[in-house]
């Protein structure tokens, strides 16, 4: 807020209450601002970790179909059936595989997308302003 240095400031009440209510109207809109640029910033986090997912995906799943084939065959040549080494690789993918979406799943939880700095600040700025106001 601006003040002409022509003008008295305005002491009474209602100019207080007016300066007040200004300033705590700045605050709210510069607190959205940052909640904004805070959730922006955590969605293109989510993104680039999504598109890491998606890409590794990809390249494991050509990767996966080599090594897998490779390790049914070093199995059956070790005496067990072919049907069983295919099982036991299958089931020891399948367990790597849940281990791997578990880990994506968390760290995509919605709470790490929410604006937490945000929200203490504005924790911080209610405090100080009941406090300024209790005090009078």
């Amino acid at each position: 807020m601006t003040h002409d240095p022509n003008t008295k400031p305005d002491n009474s009440a209602g100019g207080l209450l007016s300066e007040a209510l200004a300033h705590v109207s700045s605050l709210v809109r510069n607190e959205v601002d940052l909640a904004r640029a805070e959730v922006d910033e955590n969605l293109k986090t989510a993104g680039v970790a999504i598109g890491m997912i998606v890409g590794a995906v990809a390249v494991a799943l050509a990767a996966l179909h080599v090594l897998a084939a490779a390790l049914v065959a070093a199995l059956t040549e070790l005496g067990i059936p072919a049907g069983w080494s295919a099982l036991i690789v299958g089931a020891g993918l399948a367990l790597i595989a849940w281990a791997m979406i578990q880990k994506g799943v968390n760290e995509l939880k919605l709470r790490s997308l929410a604006p937490s700095r945000t929200a203490k600040n504005v924790q911080r700025d209610a405090q100080t302003v009941m406090e300024v106001y209790n005090d009078k």
